[in-house]
């Protein structure tokens, strides 16, 4: 059984070093809460196997000393999120993401926001500061509105599901279009210009590929159905920033939900946190109490695989980005 040294880089790397010595108390294990430092470490230890969370959005991130190290053989990636990497020879490193390991938490985040909107629960917040009692205000159900999802991995089937139990249509875009469940109708990307019409909601959760970077453009919110909410879990990056600020400020869209930015953190001077249609939260949809367990365990069981030459689990396509 394989022996690697291991690398453990995240901002508290105490707290998995601890689960993944447990599941692995032979090995040699390191942590590194500086991304600045990691190449140093990497250099240091010549460490085989490494797992890391992007934890710092302003430092640049070592991409380089992980992807075109001497001895690395094995980026673990504690998220899903693989657009920081750019791209990688599979030949010389495989890089695996936890995709999955917080689908549930971000359905749940769209899923809320989108009731924080047709319950009104904001103009109900600020009237209480106000101490204000909005006689003859009414809420709107989401039973029977049309749910978009652009992007049908776990996150978007973790949304579907929950969708349909609440009684809503859920349409779905998806690279190669298949029957999926819960979701009512499946569509390859080139049919998003019809669909955007339809829509009461739109989920984006793509990954941030060459692909995907911008494809959410002044044309497709043009497109999308007057009083429309948007909300986004996919990257900076996927929405064109200024255009679907022109679609807040202007129509079509009545809100949006946003956790991702294509500058974070997002800059003071945004006009985004201006917009009391718009809910602003700083990429922590999937971001919960147990996400390092569950993450780290994950890693504790492709680390098993790894150890014992077996094929891991969430191999990451660089062709693909997922």
């Amino acid at each position: 059984m394989k022996t690697p040294t291991v690398i453990i880089s995240t901002r508290q790397p105490q707290r998995t070093i601890d689960i993944v010595q447990a599941g692995h108390p032979d090995l040699e294990i390191h942590g590194c809460d500086s991304l600045a430092a990691l190449p140093d470490l990497i250099a240091r230890t010549g460490a085989e196997v490494v797992y890391s969370i992007r934890f710092d959005a302003v430092t640049p991130f070592p991409r380089a000393a992980l992807l075109q190290s001497d001895t690395v053989r094995w980026l673990a990636v504690g998220g899903s999120g693989t657009d920081h990497l750019g791209a990688w020879d599979p030949s010389h490193v495989t890089v695996t993401n936890s995709a999955g390991s917080a689908a549930d938490m971000m359905a749940e985040y769209a899923l809320g926001t989108m009731l924080s909107f047709s319950l009104g629960l904001r103009t109900f917040q600020k009237a209480q500061v106000r101490r204000e009692w909005l006689g003859g205000a009414r809420v709107r159900p989401i039973e029977g509105a049309t749910l978009l999802i652009v992007g049908l991995g776990q996150t978007g089937c973790a949304t579907a599901r929950r969708a349909k139990a609440m009684g809503m249509q859920v349409l779905g875009v998806r690279a190669r279009p298949q029957e999926t469940p819960h979701v009512d109708e499946v569509h390859g990307i080139a049919a998003l210009p019809d669909l955007w019409p339809r829509a009461d909601y739109i989920l984006v959760c793509v990954p941030l590929l060459p692909s995907t970077g911008g494809m959410i453009g002044l044309a497709d919110f043009a497109a999308m159905k007057p009083g429309a909410v948007l909300v986004d879990v996919s990257r900076g990056g996927v929405c064109d920033e200024t255009a679907l600020i022109h679609a807040l400020e202007n129509g079509p869209l009545a809100g949006a939900a946003l956790d991702v930015f294509a500058t974070e953190p997002l800059p003071t001077d945004s006009p985004l946190w201006a917009m009391e249609h718009v809910i602003i939260t700083p990429h922590c949809s999937g971001v919960y109490d147990g996400w390092y367990a569950r993450t780290a365990e994950m890693f504790v069981k492709n680390l098993n695989r790894y150890r014992r030459g077996e094929t891991l689990s969430n191999i990451v396509d660089p062709a693909r980005g997922y």
